[in-house]
């Protein structure tokens, strides 16, 4: 993972919820459970609270902390849909399975709401999420979004805003149009991590966190995990590791690729100049390949996020490319400190479709490519039902077929700078 920048060792999201992050303990025995899941992030932790509502007993490992991967660092959107949007999964799936999986996608959006409902998870949850085109000629994608989803998918929730209304939603001139989603919103993401662990840890899930399962063996009749300090015997696993499946299953690990992503929060702006930048207090995204995405926190903060890194390595000078962008969108922040810098790794697929599978008693959800606070919540609802029974939706997305990446995790990497370059051309050429 991506560390901070050098004068705070630690993300904003981590400082403002330290008083939410009890240590849970290591695994320090062996163990016998129905169900052990590998990673508490949101993908993890969303199947171990399913399942233990289901009725299993459950385990969760997680090598570092909760939430510590992309699931408490990300930019905190609540989108409706996969990154990779609808086009692949009508080709591979049909129209009626990619109806599914857009209905899917409508019910994990109200999942989440309900999630914070009624287990009171004090995660800054605020609605509304505004697409937006830096290029005049991109407007019409959002046109084309707008009429896809209410035609093809009887999703009426988007509401085309014209440049000359998008004051009334950002105080930016750089933007052309927007679309803004009233089923959208944001989080704090790890605030609403915290708080589905201990929604789970009520229902009966034991996690133990600073336990890194260092590989697991299929038996006949069930699946070990063996850690540093103890073993756990189950029927079956899950695999909810995203980018840092590493050697613990080198087969799913071919077909993810770790990006590095990263953000900023600026120092509290006060509620009048922050409500000048979202008066609504909406999300914003812009449709740009390389796209750039912020929002306000509870405090009045904006926090910003933006560019990709394939190989590995942080970008030198990173808060100031950071603040750079930043005041290419809010020029007039240019007196206002940059408070924390920070950024974390997202797992991608080849084709930026989600890789949810099946075999034998591995189950895994993984390649969410950037996009996954509702996907994660999708998966977690899949994974389970296919455990305690149903495999219905599970085959359904088992029919995406997503290739290995090219060569070794270097290699890869570098195909992904030359495929980044060649689209980062596209949007300003």
């Amino acid at each position: 993972m991506f560390q901070s920048s050098p004068n705070h060792i630690e993300s904003y999201y981590a400082a403002s919820s330290r008083a939410l992050q009890l240590q849970r303990p290591a695994l320090q025995q062996d163990m016998e459970v129905d169900v052990v899941v590998i990673g508490a992030g949101y993908t993890g932790l969303y199947t171990a609270l399913n399942l233990a509502e289901g009725g299993r007993s459950v385990v969760v490992l997680e090598a570092s902390r909760i939430g510590w991967g992309a699931s408490g660092r990300n930019g905190g959107q609540v989108i409706v849909g996969f990154s990779c949007d609808m086009p692949p999964f009508e080709l591979a799936l049909g129209k009626s399975g990619s109806r599914e999986v857009w209905r899917l996608t409508q019910d994990a959006a109200q999942e989440i709401r309900r999630r914070i409902a009624d287990h009171s998870i004090e995660c800054d949850f605020s609605e509304g999420h505004l697409w937006t085109s830096v290029l005049e000629r991109r407007v019409q994608l959002l046109l084309n979004w707008q009429d896809e989803a209410s035609r093809k998918w009887g999703y009426d929730r988007l509401r085309f805003i014209p440049k000359a209304e998008l004051h009334r939603y950002v105080g930016s001139n750089r933007y052309q149009a927007g679309l803004i989603d009233a089923g959208g919103g944001h989080l704090h993401p790890l605030k609403y991590a915290l708080g589905l662990a201990e929604a789970a840890e009520k229902a009966g899930v034991r996690i133990f966190e600073t336990t890194r399962a260092a590989r697991y063996v299929e038996r006949t009749d069930a699946v070990e995990v063996h850690a540093d300090r103890g073993k756990i015997r189950a029927n079956q696993i899950v695999l909810a590791c995203g980018a840092f499946v590493d050697q613990l299953d080198r087969r799913l690990q071919s077909r993810i690729l770790p990006v590095g992503t990263y953000m900023i929060a600026t120092e509290p702006l006060g509620e009048q100049r922050a409500r000048s930048l979202l008066p609504t207090g909406c999300a914003v995204s812009d449709n740009q390949f390389v796209l750039d995405y912020f929002r306000l926190s509870a405090d009045h903060s904006l926090l910003f996020g933006g560019k990709c890194t394939y190989t590995g390595r942080t970008p030198g000078r990173l808060t100031e490319g950071m603040r750079n962008d930043m005041l290419q969108v809010f020029p007039q922040l240019a007196d206002v400190k940059i408070a924390y810098t920070w950024g974390g790794h997202i797992d991608i697929t080849m084709g930026r479709t989600p890789d949810f599978g099946q075999l034998r008693n591995v189950f895994w959800a993984q390649g969410f490519s950037g996009h996954g606070v509702v996907p994660t919540c999708v998966a977690g609802r899949v994974l389970a039902e296919a455990i305690l029974g149903d495999d219905t939706h599970l085959r359904l997305f088992s029919g995406l077929k997503n290739r290995p990446f090219p060569g070794t995790e270097t290699l890869a990497g570098l195909f992904q700078v030359l495929g980044m370059s060649y689209y980062r051309l596209r949007d300003y050429v």
